[in-house]
């Protein structure tokens, strides 16, 4: 059943891309390795307690699954991403069912299934790329007279419907970093597909104004942006974590202190095995390192980019771009919040942060873009 599911196309794919994602995959052990291993004995002897968890349940089932994502007849697939979408909204709502989502603080945002859990989100970025790319890439050039009359198209209309559901999903579980990223990517896709000035302009305005309500009817949210401003505002409350993250990157110096001596990860620093990764990472390997990790990042969405543009097929060519985008988009929000660049966000660097569900369905990804790159050579 799965081998009819194979692409039998023979191709060599994008060794520069190849080597990029297995660095990042290996740089990302090497630093959890290094920063969880005080944390970890919080839950026991064993200081590489996080690091086993981040094999069993992210590395080795997203090297399975990217694999058979880099071997898969994408465009058999193509037809069953409405269902996907679907199927990704269905586990968004599951969060909120009693005894099977998890719930922490404000946000629910996990599934659990016996010692598993899942976060759906990570799923839905990806099949969110899968459905837009499929429906950008085969809209009709005419339009309804209605919509004509309107002077909007049906393809505008039907990305508006899609963010609004997915606008609302995520509202509900309180997790609006991830909105930013899914609608800023799917705006990237819609207008590398070739729509209209006006629509992209229509789309900008209105997701400005959306995340000022977003900001507006809650006041962490609205806190949390004041501190960004001014984290000396709150400096042992919502600014703790900004100022404590400064002063990690800031005491790495050229060459940092060395893996394993960071200060900060000793409970300093919040999250330091998910979102403050980069600046733990930071104080350790110093600029030298810093600037290593973004410049793989950076090799990733070249490569990822110049397959889009190599490949003919407007399905294929719109994913890539989602795919590289999303990746890039989330690590810069992620290391800008660390770097007090944007507002402090709950989102895991791609690749580093410590997370099964994230690192599985980036895998994934990945394996779908060097798939893209196999059928260019």
């Amino acid at each position: 059943m799965l081998k009819g599911w194979l692409d039998k196309k023979v191709g060599k794919p994008d060794y520069v891309l190849l080597g990029t994602i297995l660095t990042l995959l290996c740089l990302g052990l090497l630093i959890l390795a290094s920063v969880s291993a005080a944390y970890s004995l919080k839950f026991g002897d064993d200081t590489y307690f996080f690091l086993k968890h981040q094999l069993t349940r992210g590395v080795i089932p997203g090297l399975i699954l990217g694999y058979l994502a880099y071997r898969l007849d994408l465009n058999r697939l193509r037809k069953y991403t409405p269902l996907l979408l679907l199927f990704s909204f269905v586990l968004m709502l599951l969060v909120f069912v009693p005894f099977l989502g998890l719930k922490e603080g404000e946000a629910a945002r996990w599934i659990i299934l016996g010692p598993l859990s899942f976060q759906p989100s990570e799923l839905l970025k990806l099949t969110f790329i899968f459905y837009l790319a499929s429906w950008l890439a085969g809209r009709s050039k005419k339009d309804n007279p209605v919509f004509s009359k309107l002077k909007v198209s049906q393809t505008f209309l039907a990305f508006a419907a899609i963010s609004a559901v997915i606008i609302f999903l995520l509202f509900l579980q309180s997790n609006i970093s991830t909105l930013g990223v899914i609608i800023a990517v799917g705006c990237l896709m819609y207008f590398v597909s070739g729509s209209s000035l006006r629509e992209i302009l229509v789309l900008g305005l209105t997701g400005i104004a959306g995340l000022f309500v977003l900001i507006k009817v809650a006041p962490y949210r609205m806190n949390r942006f004041l501190v960004f401003l001014d984290p000396d505002l709150d400096p042992m409350g919502l600014g703790y974590q900004l100022n404590q993250s400064m002063i990690a990157i800031g005491s790495g110096g050229l060459f940092g202190l060395g893996l394993g001596m960071s200060a900060q990860k000793t409970g300093y620093l919040p999250q330091t095995i998910s979102d403050s990764i980069f600046a733990v990472f930071s104080e350790e390997t110093g600029f030298i390192g810093a600037f290593f990790l973004l410049a793989l990042l950076l090799t990733f969405c070249w490569r990822g980019y110049l397959v889009a543009k190599k490949t003919n097929d407007a399905f294929l060519k719109l994913t890539a771009v989602g795919i590289s985008s999303w990746i890039i988009i989330q690590s810069f929000v992620n290391i800008g919040a660390m770097m007090e660049l944007v507002p402090l966000t709950g989102i895991p660097l791609p690749f580093i942060s410590y997370g099964g569900s994230s690192l599985m369905i980036t895998m994934v990804a990945s394996g779908i873009l060097l798939n893209i790159s196999r059928r260019n050579s």
